[in-house]
């Protein structure tokens, strides 16, 4: 038994790494800032000791795991170092890791982790699948036969990686403060393309996805026709979506999945295609569609009095446009406020029109201050400046959600990659005195 401590153990990678190596009967322990993320719940339900950093936490006997928000100066990588342990960065680790297993990755602009969750659901339901999706959600299991994990296209983090099959969901540009433009992004695939040693599942209705050259087998899927993977006579109903799946332009299959919008559909068909090589059986990926709950923080939803809320991930104007399509089409004619927190500056001044374009098919809109990161917490665009962007937008703070409640049976979307959930919460504590 190998004894791991994960320097930044609270991270959306880091955090399911240290649970599947918890599972597979390995001590562990980690260290962070003292500061709530809702990627420790995991770690507390399995016991694992989350510590203050200090040099103090590292032992001889050690291998230590370091997440990539720490430089080699930092205290406790000085300390191991100095004790002759070994330190792994966390994508070298998981690299060196995925290959004991058949290994697939989910890599994409949008939609990764929504699709990482649903493969990972998917794929257990017809062989022992180990996964790491970047909500914070780790499982572990020495006998896997698959291995399913979440590729982050930042800073080029995945190509660590060379799995058997790479999902690609989306080239879009994002990530402003390290990648160029949409060429640059395209660059990091295109390199990733060509590490895969089996087969890429590429969405083919993506402009850059079809540009994209590779050594292995490339099954495309999408809406368009020329497809190899076609999603045709959707059908919505107020349990989900159903649709049909043409594979080489005959019928495939029938499939229904619990949740709305055109790109939950993608991420389903991109989840059948891969299933579909692998050779599972096709009624286990229908049953186990319909059961999928969805991963943190991607349209999580609460029923509170009359109004829905709902929680989610969305911090880039193509996933704001899904999330409201997503709540225009489960709760049609209702009225749809969108409660945005911009995450960090330069992604903001990048997208600001976008932001302002998409953010204005909501009802309503609130904005709460840009969240910064530990890279940059300053800027000089502020809040305002998107507000005057959109029709009606209303500043919110936290300490006064009472504004929310005058939208009696609305849907309330708190949407960012910060700390918008203080709001929502904020909200629900104030609902709950008031009642």
């Amino acid at each position: 038994m190998t004894s791991y401590h994960f320097v930044g153990i609270k991270g959306s990678g880091m955090s399911p790494l240290a649970q599947i190596l918890h599972d597979m009967n390995h001590h562990v322990q980690g260290s962070d800032i003292d500061k709530h993320f809702f990627t420790q719940v995991p770690l507390e339900e399995r016991e694992i000791q989350i510590l203050p950093f200090s040099r103090d936490n590292i032992k001889p006997g050690m291998t230590v795991i370091a997440g990539n928000a720490y430089p080699d100066e930092h205290e406790e990588i000085d300390e191991a170092r100095k004790q002759g342990l070994e330190v792994i960065r966390y994508h070298k680790f998981l690299g060196d890791f995925m290959k004991r297993y058949i290994s697939i990755g989910v890599s994409g602009a949008h939609g990764k982790t929504s699709t990482t969750g649903l493969l990972a659901h998917v794929m257990q339901g017809g062989d022992r699948t180990s996964f790491l999706i970047g909500d914070g959600t780790g499982k572990g299991m020495e006998d896997s036969k698959y291995f399913v994990f979440e590729a982050c296209e930042y800073r080029r983090h995945f190509l660590s990686y060379s799995p058997d099959y790479m999902i690609m969901t989306n080239i879009d540009f994002d990530h402003p403060d390290y990648f160029a433009d949409v060429d640059d992004v395209f660059s990091a695939f295109q390199e990733m393309a060509m590490q895969v040693n089996k087969g890429i599942i590429a969405c083919g209705d993506d402009e850059q996805l079809q540009k994209m050259q590779a050594n292995v087998p490339v099954l495309f899927y999408g809406f368009d026709e020329d497809n190899d993977f076609q999603a045709r006579n959707i059908v919505t109903t107020p349990e989900g979506t159903t649709f049909d799946v043409q594979v080489r332009n005959e019928f495939y299959a029938t499939f229904t999945i619990p949740m709305f919008g055109d790109h939950t559909i993608m991420n389903a068909l991109s989840v059948i295609a891969l299933c579909h090589y692998e050779g599972f059986d096709t009624e286990v990926v229908q049953e186990q569609l319909k059961t999928f709950t969805g991963v943190k923080r991607r349209f999580t939803e609460k029923k509170v009095q009359k109004q829905i809320l709902i929680d989610d991930y969305a911090h880039h104007p193509t996933e704001i446009r899904a999330t409201l399509d997503s709540a225009s089409k489960k709760y049609p004619g209702r009225e749809i406020v969108a409660i945005f927190q911009p995450h960090t500056f330069t992604r903001t001044q990048t997208f600001l029109n976008d932001f302002a374009d998409c953010l204005n098919k909501a009802d309503q809109v609130y904005l709460c201050d840009i969240f910064g990161s530990a890279r940059e917490n300053h800027g000089k665009l502020t809040i305002n400046d998107l507000q005057e962007k959109i029709d009606g937008a209303i500043l919110l703070g936290a300490e006064d959600p009472s504004l929310l409640s005058k939208h009696k049976e609305a849907v309330l979307i708190f949407m960012g990659a910060g700390d918008i959930q203080k709001f929502q919460q904020s909200y629900e504590n104030w609902l709950l005195a008031k009642s």
